[in-house]
């Protein structure tokens, strides 16, 4: 295998499946810390990165990994990391580094239950909140969500996409359940592949983060080109020079890097709907919604499953929530939840309802079936 993955039928599991799509989406440069459940990402990315020209160092500790990651984006390259809950907070900072410098860069979140240690083999969806707030002040960024294998490999080249034309950090949600189960993926004949727009070799940029519209993204200017810039986490201009005292550069600035994704959410949105006519709708994602297919099935609810969990999908979450009762089912207290009553409720629905599940214990097909039968959905 001394190229990207072919065209196919392939039997792997998650985190492999995972590698080998960043490997197609043109990742070259991985910085990472070994940590339970998402090791064997980079152990495969070891064996294959010498193989396909790319570059992977194993880092001190998670901060110098995202670090590692956010350096080499800004010398072109497509960039990564890997990782679980404990180190998803290790490198919160450097998140909202790459969030105010506009750096592209994929994050995958291995989750296991926590908090601190917790259950280092065991699947959880702790991280969901943590993913769309981890660091501090206003910001956007975006996380997917797989419920298999297949969607597991199809987001993480979504996830380099959605990075490259945004200029902003995207995460994968995974879970140690989707990271190692092995499941039959099809590799497609063409595959997508977005590279980030750049400014031509040599060129100078004397106002690289000036964007066209407010709530543009400004084309690239890489590290060792000729493009000379300024890039610092401070608040700065559209020069890139620091202007920390200024309220109105402080909101111009933040208000681009927020709305280059709110107003954008609905062609960032992807969401499996079926049936929605149902009276009970469940909104849930990733390896929870894998039991919720059965009370699809049996005609008690339909459901509502974000692929992209941040942004919020509000605008097809409005269109088939109205005078529903909504149940939602993960892996966690209700972190989802929470999001999803409050827009549920501004839409219309009729009820909101939790059911959670923690310790790596997943829901059961009968126990989503029972639930949604005590709202009172389906025969």
């Amino acid at each position: 295998m001394g190229s990207p993955i072919k065209p196919g039928r392939y039997f792997l599991s998650g985190n492999i499946a995972s590698a080998e799509a960043a490997i197609l989406a043109g990742c070259r440069f991985y910085a990472g810390y070994p940590i339970t459940p998402s090791s064997d990402l980079m152990e495969h990315l070891a064996r294959r990165f010498p193989q396909v020209g790319g570059i992977l160092v194993q880092m001190e500790d998670e901060i110098g990994s995202i670090a590692a990651a956010i350096g080499a984006a800004w010398t072109g390259a497509k960039a990564m990391t890997a990782t679980s809950g404990p180190g998803l907070s290790l490198m919160a900072e450097n998140i909202g580094f790459a969030a105010m410098t506009e750096t592209p860069l994929v994050i995958v979140d291995v989750m296991r239950g926590g908090p601190s240690t917790g259950q280092p083999t065991i699947a959880s969806q702790g991280d969901v909140m943590q993913a769309r707030w981890g660091s501090h002040g206003d910001y956007e960024i975006i996380a997917l969500s797989p419920n298999s294998v297949q969607e597991y490999f199809d987001l993480t080249i979504k996830a380099f996409n959605l990075a490259e034309e945004y200029r902003v950090p995207v995460l994968v949600l995974s879970d140690a359940e989707i990271a190692h189960m092995v499941e039959s993926i099809v590799v497609p004949e063409d595959v997508e592949v977005v590279y980030r727009e750049t400014y031509p070799a040599g060129v100078r940029v004397p106002r690289p983060f000036e964007a066209k519209c407010d709530d543009c993204v400004p084309p690239f200017p890489v590290f060792g080109r000729g493009n000379k810039v300024h890039v610092t986490g401070l608040t700065h201009d559209e020069r890139g020079y620091p202007d920390t005292v200024s309220p109105e550069t402080h909101s111009r600035l933040v208000w681009r890097l927020v709305n280059k994704i709110r107003k954008n959410a609905d062609r960032i949105a992807d969401v499996e709907v079926l049936n929605p006519d149902a009276d009970v709708l469940i909104v849930s994602y990733g390896i929870a919604s894998r039991s919720v297919y059965a009370a699809v099935k049996a005609g008690r609810a339909g459901l509502f499953r974000p692929r992209v969990l941040w942004p919020f999908p509000e605008r097809r979450f409005a269109e088939v929530v109205e005078g529903k009762k909504v149940a939602v089912v993960e892996m966690n207290t209700g972190q989802y939840f929470y999001e999803v009553e409050r827009l549920a409720l501004k839409h219309g629905a009729e009820s909101v309802h939790l059911m959670p599940r923690l310790g790596g214990a997943h829901p059961k097909p009968r126990e989503v079936v029972d639930f949604v039968g005590g709202l009172g959905g389906g025969a």
